[in-house]
């Protein structure tokens, strides 16, 4: 094989990468979309106020459309366990299987059976009931979530699990254990702060880019509505940006200190720290290769943060570095190279971090702009809504590299405090096919993803520009009405998430 060709692991690797990141960008705004949106039904329902009806048809409507391509993009995740990682799910599948399971027959079931309701219950459901069922769809995504964290978390710190010498397999023996694993418990609202980051910040770029359109308009109305409608919404949200901030923040601190422990070698990528050292400097720019560890030079660093991320001490923390933890490794696993990509985990984690910016500047510029009643106008302020509004989505993405792509070169990462003998490699992990035959379906996957995410953009772009949908709020007399001979009619339903066009 030249050196240019590629192994059925590096095609693998790279069919689940892209598909996975790909996935991704749907996941975090239908985690953190579906709350606010039933927030915002919430506050139409409590107040009567037709604003809040408009509100919620309008990211109702964008939530449905990224629910839809989520979906259809998840259902091959799955399938590729099988198909390109059979010897992994054969190794685990009893264990992994489980949190997937309750995922597709709790989660998932109880979010597509209500958000059919919802979509379909204006004035046809009474209005209590048909608010029940968006905030049961937005717990539903919600536990979806918990549970696709609790079997990657399973992943990178396998735990409820024994190894049967005999089968050659892991096996499940404490679903609790599984389902409680700290690694989840960690990671879990990390997740869910970045997504409902996420939503926040798209909520508050759509409803600021309308403000700014509204108030150069030389309509009253067009100005009225950006008072009355877009300003409530964006306030709102810019608080729960402000919230989700500060979780993630708190969050990571946590699960920063577990991945200490529990993937030292993780860690010290993350940092390129090449060598033990005792308090050593955070590194925020370097320059070299980071593959050749010795050749990477750190021009900025801070004093005191690493050692505080690690153990929550400014100084007496030692830290191992990747050359001594590899030595280590080869001692207690055989030859092998245990290092991650140093490149993709370190700008993976300083990409996580630093582009939290987008949100960040969204909010307090936006605070200031609309503080005291104000409406912005200035068109700065609308670029900004618009260029912060992917920044969440990128952080998110370069998290999850950051996390898979550190715990290489295993699929399943040893646990250093318990059974050892769990614990696989991606080579050991993949499925036994030709190069060619996964690098089809590489390319087959790209091109419909490629598609997929046209399609995606152009129905976001289309109903986010058409802005909300005018009309009356169904009253509660809009329901079953006796039509005099026995039989029941209803009254003419509005359709507010009509995907016709």
């Amino acid at each position: 094989m030249s050196s240019l060709a590629m192994s059925t692991v590096d095609v693998s690797r790279w069919q689940f990468g892209i598909t996975t990141v790909y996935h991704f960008l749907f996941v975090p705004l239908t985690i953190g979309l579906a709350p606010l949106v039933a927030g915002m039904q919430t506050a139409w329902v409590i107040t009567g106020k037709e604003h809040w009806y408009r509100l919620t048809k309008f990211f109702g409507k964008l939530f449905l459309i990224n629910f839809a391509i989520g979906v259809a993009t998840g259902i091959v995740q799955e399938f590729q366990f099988g198909m390109n990682w059979s010897e992994y799910s054969r190794f685990v599948g009893d264990v992994f299987g489980a949190p997937l399971a309750f995922e597709a027959l709790v989660a998932f079931f109880l979010e597509s059976t209500f958000v059919g309701l919802w979509i379909f219950g204006w004035s046809r459901l009474p209005k209590l009931v048909h608010l029940a069922t968006i905030w049961i769809v937005a717990i539903g995504v919600n536990a979806s979530a918990y549970f696709i964290v609790a079997a990657n978390s399973f992943m990178q710190h396998p735990v409820g699990a024994t190894y049967n010498p005999e089968t050659g397999r892991a096996e499940l023996d404490s679903i609790w254990a599984l389902l409680t694993n700290n690694t989840t418990l960690a990671a879990f609202p990390h997740v869910v702060a970045g997504a409902f980051l996420t939503a926040a910040t798209f909520v508050v770029g759509i409803a600021g880019w309308f403000m700014v359109r509204n108030a150069r308009s030389e309509e009253p109305t067009k100005l009225d509505e950006a008072r009355t409608m877009w300003r409530p919404v964006a306030r709102a949200s810019m608080w729960v940006v402000a919230a989700s901030i500060a979780v993630v923040a708190l969050t990571g601190d946590t699960q920063g200190k577990i991945m200490f422990d529990q993937q030292p070698m993780k860690m010290a990528s993350a940092e390129s720290l090449c060598h033990t050292e005792t308090d050593p400097d955070f590194s925020i720019l370097t320059v070299g290769t980071h593959n050749n560890c010795d050749s990477v030079t750190h021009l900025i660093e801070v004093p005191y943060v690493l050692s505080f991320l690690a153990e929550d001490k400014f100084t007496g923390v030692t830290l191992q570095g990747v050359e001594d933890l590899q030595q280590s490794y080869v001692e207690d696993y055989g030859p092998g190279n245990y290092r991650p990509n140093l490149f993709v985990t370190y700008w993976g984690f300083r990409g996580m971090i630093g582009l939290l910016a987008g949100p960040v500047l969204l909010l307090l510029a936006g605070l200031w702009m609309t503080r005291a009643g104000r409406v912005p106008d200035k068109r700065w302020f609308s670029w900004l809504c618009l260029i912060a509004i992917p920044t969440p989505f990128l952080a998110n993405s370069a998290g999850w590299v950051f996390t898979e792509m550190g715990r290489q070169p295993w699929v399943v990462v040893p646990n250093l405090t318990g059974d050892k003998t769990i614990r696989m490699t991606v080579e050991q992990g993949v499925s036994d096919h030709a190069p060619g035959t996964v690098l089809f379906s590489l390319a087959v996957f790209t091109l419909l993803y490629g598609a997929l995410a046209v399609v995606w953009y152009y129905l976001m772009h289309r109903y986010t520009v058409a802005g909300p949908e005018s009309g009356p709020a169904p009253s509660d007399d809009d329901g079953p009405e006796d039509d005099g001979g026995g039989g029941r009619h209803r009254a003419e339903p509005v359709e507010p998430l009509s995907f016709a066009y």
